[in-house]
């Protein structure tokens, strides 16, 4: 098996940050994204809909300890948090992973959030 989250030390870049029981927050240095990190199950889980009711749990409490300590080491002025799921869905890593981007008011893209990309018309299906 190759996946990089289900043997995340093999990935000398990657830093497991914050763990709990069922769950681990990981970071690799950013040039763009400066902060953000992935919240991924610890048991092999494809997408987030397959996460037990435990993983939920254990990713939400997670997540309010990486809040505390992004909000502590960058000040960030606002957070974009998302899932991808499926490839159509953008999924490059079939294994459940929960993006945390700390986002800054002097980023060019400043006020644009997950949707803004989606909403452009060159994303308008064309229905037959």
């Amino acid at each position: 098996m190759s996946c990089p989250f289900c043997f995340p030390e093999k990935d000398r870049e990657q830093s497991i940050v914050l763990s709990n029981e069922y769950c681990f927050f990981v970071q690799k240095p950013q040039e763009v994204l400066i902060g953000s990190g992935l919240i991924v199950p610890k048991m092999h889980r494809d997408t987030a809909f397959e996460l037990t009711p435990e993983e939920w749990q254990a990713t939400f409490d997670l997540l309010q300890q990486v809040k505390e300590l992004l909000d502590k080491e960058y000040a960030p002025q606002g957070y974009n948090l998302g899932w991808n799921c499926g490839s159509v869905g953008g999924q490059e890593i079939f294994h459940a992973h929960l993006h945390v981007i700390p986002r800054f008011e002097d980023e060019p893209l400043a006020g644009k959030g997950i949707r803004y990309w989606l909403k452009q018309t060159t994303n308008q299906r064309s229905l037959r």
